[in-house]
């Protein structure tokens, strides 16, 4: 009984070990993203929304995907969010092409996930930054191109949600914020860190460099598929690939992962499945597929 302790106790240092230096190494990233997000929601919300309305006056036609996604990934906005705004944008006569760039650069990236991917390394962050970016421009041009003169989205019952900051002191209105983010995102960083102490204890080197590691496409496509099921919440998985990175995947891989992940979130698949309907959502599930796919391949014979 006595050595089955023993074995217990020297894995659990290992873990600790490897917890300890991923959450001082990610931690202040995550704090940052935090306050950076919340500052925000709080103060910058109404502006990035009030901005993409103005677009609409603008005579930029198919062009004004660009400045949707923009904003797209300015706003703060989970998706759940982004969809009644969306559907009040609708209202005002929104194009469809530019709805589906803001919708889908919102879905992909936001500030505090920029913030957070900086833990990546410069590189891996502006590929991420791009590979989105590019995402919910192509999404646009396919919506403009393929369903011209045709509604894409249908917001029927939807309507903009009740502001939940509307304490008048504007210091509590964001420490609530705040609060709010910590809360919903605090479990799932701290369950990605220990996933990854355990990974790195547990999985040998070779198995990451083999399943997603060099140029194949079948680890782009291996790292597109996990991206699935794994992706709970984009600050819960940075330390994840922080070390898939370090043990050898590909940032093809990682670009992969990171277009699939949120892009399938369970709740993001629920809400988008409201506003499609089924064909158009296993069309657009094809599509974060294939495009990741694409744009793992590209990055990889590039970089």
């Amino acid at each position: 009984m006595s050595e089955i302790f023993a074995v217990l106790r020297r894995e659990f240092v290992y873990i600790w070990y490897y917890f300890e230096i991923q959450f001082r190494q990610i931690f202040w990233y995550w704090v940052i993203g935090m306050a950076a997000g919340s500052l925000i929601s709080v103060f910058a919300k109404d502006l990035i929304h009030g901005l993409f309305v103005g677009i609409q006056k603008k005579k930029w036609g198919v062009l004004g995907v660009v400045p949707a996604c923009l904003l797209g990934i300015a706003s703060p906005l989970c998706m759940y969010g982004t969809i009644p705004i969306a559907a009040s944008f609708r209202k005002q006569e929104m194009r469809e092409d530019w709805l589906a760039a803001f919708m889908m650069a919102s879905i992909l990236l936001n500030p505090q996930l920029i913030i957070y991917s900086a833990a990546l390394g410069p590189i891996a962050l502006a590929v991420r930054i791009v590979s989105c970016f590019l995402c919910g421009i192509c999404a646009g041009l396919l919506v403009h191109f393929v369903y011209k003169g045709r509604d894409f989205f249908d917001f029927k019952g939807f309507s903009e949600r009740e502001s939940h900051d509307t304490h008048p002191n504007l210091l509590v209105r964001y420490l609530l914020n705040l609060w709010r983010n910590v809360k919903v995102t605090g479990l799932y960083f701290l369950f990605g860190i220990l996933l990854s102490a355990l990974f790195q204890r547990y999985v040998p080197q070779e198995v990451m460099v083999n399943v997603f590691g060099g140029n194949e496409a079948w680890g782009i496509l291996m790292a597109a598929t996990v991206g699935v099921p794994l992706y709970a919440c984009g600050g819960g998985t940075i330390p994840l690939l922080q070390s898939w990175l370090a043990e050898g995947m590909s940032l093809g891989s990682a670009a992969a992962f990171m277009i699939t992940g949120p892009a399938t979130k369970i709740t993001n698949l629920v809400a988008l499945k409201i506003v499609m309907g089924l064909k158009k959502f296993i069309l657009y599930f094809l599509f974060i597929m294939i495009y990741a796919f694409i744009s793992g391949v590209l990055i990889n014979f590039v970089l």
